[in-house]
């Protein structure tokens, strides 16, 4: 019987499968998978014989999103606004908002995750904007952020994961 893979460096068993991106990984890549934790962000190769994992082709993310309805402030270079967060990882979010952005533009967001508490400041980077929403990745690694790594555990990020 197969344990479950864990992460090497918080030791969690929230993990992910995600495609190789570099020459090195796709020399390996018969022998060794890579996978990234959905909790700390950490991306390791594994030894997983005789496995095997779906493949999201029109889904690049690494982390696993989870849909949620925060409100958010933004700021950067003349551009100042309010949002709505529609989904969040560990790696960036989602948000719904009227401003008009830029793909590469730098904000500094301020995400309110819950009502007593002071706002979560982060830095994000604009990578995709659509029709409904705007994806943000965050330049700071988040799991450094101990509180948004608590909001989405509470929130079921780190359930498990079902064997594929």
């Amino acid at each position: 019987m197969n344990r479950p893979l864990t992460c090497p460096q918080c030791r969690k068993e929230d993990v992910l499968r995600t495609p190789c991106r570099s020459l090195a990984e796709r020399l390996v890549g018969p022998l060794l998978l890579p996978f990234r934790c959905q909790y700390c962000s950490h991306k390791f190769l594994a030894l997983r014989w005789g496995r095997r994992y779906p493949r999201h082709l029109l889904d690049r993310r690494e982390l696993r999103r989870i849909p949620v309805r925060l409100s958010l402030s933004f700021s950067g270079g003349r551009v100042q606004g309010e949002g709505t967060v529609i989904d969040l990882s560990m790696g960036g979010c989602a948000v719904q908002s009227r401003l008009p952005v830029k793909i590469d533009d730098i904000f500094y967001l301020k995400l309110y995750l819950a009502e007593p508490e002071a706002p979560l400041e982060l830095a994000a980077m604009v990578r995709s904007i659509g029709s409904q929403s705007i994806g943000l990745k965050f330049l700071r690694p988040a799991q450094g952020n101990k509180r948004l790594a608590e909001f989405l555990r509470t929130q079921g990020l780190t359930e498990p994961i079902p064997p594929a």
